[in-house]
Parts: structure tokens; C-alpha cells; sequence
């Protein structure tokens, strides 16, 4: 999976962030489908979603410090849905799919500080670097808990490689 992370950070880095920002949305699906292959796309997408991402995107506000998600499983598959399929970040139309939101506001890094994870009414802003490497950590830290799991590692051999050519093709 270090692959894929890698390619998350270095677009993110360079500030390719329509790349970074499809890998990342991405992941979850290919990390749930490694673990669960026989489960649909849309439940192992929020399950493996709840588990290493919803955390970070669950903060206390208000008082007296009442628990918010601001970003649930179900969102995030309806926002790769629309990103992936359509383009768009708009969530409306994967009524299916979604749970709260119903727009995404993508933002690039200010100067100084950050601007992410704020929301107004069903819209939730995100700068996208953060977001993006909140992902890639996430699929870390998910490849390191199941790197003794041979049955995963397997699935995992048989991921998508991008060979060197300047080394010769070789099948």
C-alpha cells in the first residue's frame, strides 16, 4: 500500500490536488475490499471508513462538548461516488449513499494556519492536503495492523504495480 500513500503525498506535495484527492477517496475501498472481498462496495467503504478515519473527523464542540461527526462514513463514499463517477462534489443526487451532507468545499492551503473541517449547515469545508494525508495515514497505519494477515497480503500481491521502464519490460 506504501505505493499508493507515496503517490497521495507526492501529488498533494507537488499540489496536484484533483490527484490527490482521488487517490485518497480511493483507498478506503481498496483497503476494505482487501480485507472484506465478499462484502459490497458501499458497506466495506464505511466500515473500513468508521474504524480508521471517522475518529479524527469526530470532535467535541459546543458545550457541554457535545460529540459531532463532521465526516461519516457514508458521506465520504456518496462524495467518492460523485467525485469519482460525475466529477462533482455536490452529494444530493447519491441519496442513497449519503447520511448529513450534502456539499463538499474543497480549499487549498492558505498562507498561514489552516482552514478544515468547518461546516455550515450540510456543507462541509476541507482543505484538501490535510484531508488527503489524513487518508494516506489512515491506509498506513491499516497496513501496518494487517501486515501479518496473510490472507490480506495475498489480495495485496495482486494489486495494480506501475513497472520501471527504463529497466526493460519484462512480463
Amino acid at each position: 500500500m506504501k505505493r499508493f500513500t507515496t503517490a497521495i503525498r507526492a501529488a498533494a506535495d507537488a499540489e496536484n490536488w484533483y490527484a490527490a484527492l482521488s487517490m485518497a477517496l480511493s483507498l478506503p475501498d481498496v483497503c476494505g475490499r482487501l480485507e472484506q472481498p465478499s462484502v459490497g462496495s458501499k458497506k466495506r467503504y464505511v466500515a473500513w471508513f468508521q474504524k480508521w478515519i471517522e475518529p479524527k473527523y469526530t470532535l467535541r464542540i459546543g458545550h457541554p462538548g457535545t460529540l459531532h461527526v463532521f465526516l461519516c462514513g457514508e458521506d465520504c463514499y456518496a462524495l467518492r461516488c460523485s467525485y469519482h463517477h460525475e466529477g462533482g462534489g455536490n452529494i444530493v443526487e447519491q441519496g442513497r449513499a449519503r447520511k448529513a451532507l450534502r456539499d463538499f468545499h474543497f480549499t487549498t492551503p492558505p498562507r498561514n494556519g489552516t482552514v478544515h473541517m468547518n461546516q455550515v449547515g450540510d456543507t462541509l469545508q476541507l482543505q484538501v492536503d490535510i484531508f488527503a494525508n489524513d487518508m494516506a495515514t489512515a491506509v498506513d497505519a491499516w497496513s501496518t495492523a494487517v501486515a501479518c494477515e496473510a490472507d490480506i497480503q495475498g489480495r495485496l500481491a495482486a494489486l495494480l504495480t506501475v513497472h520501471d521502464g527504463s529497466k526493460g519490460v519484462r512480463f
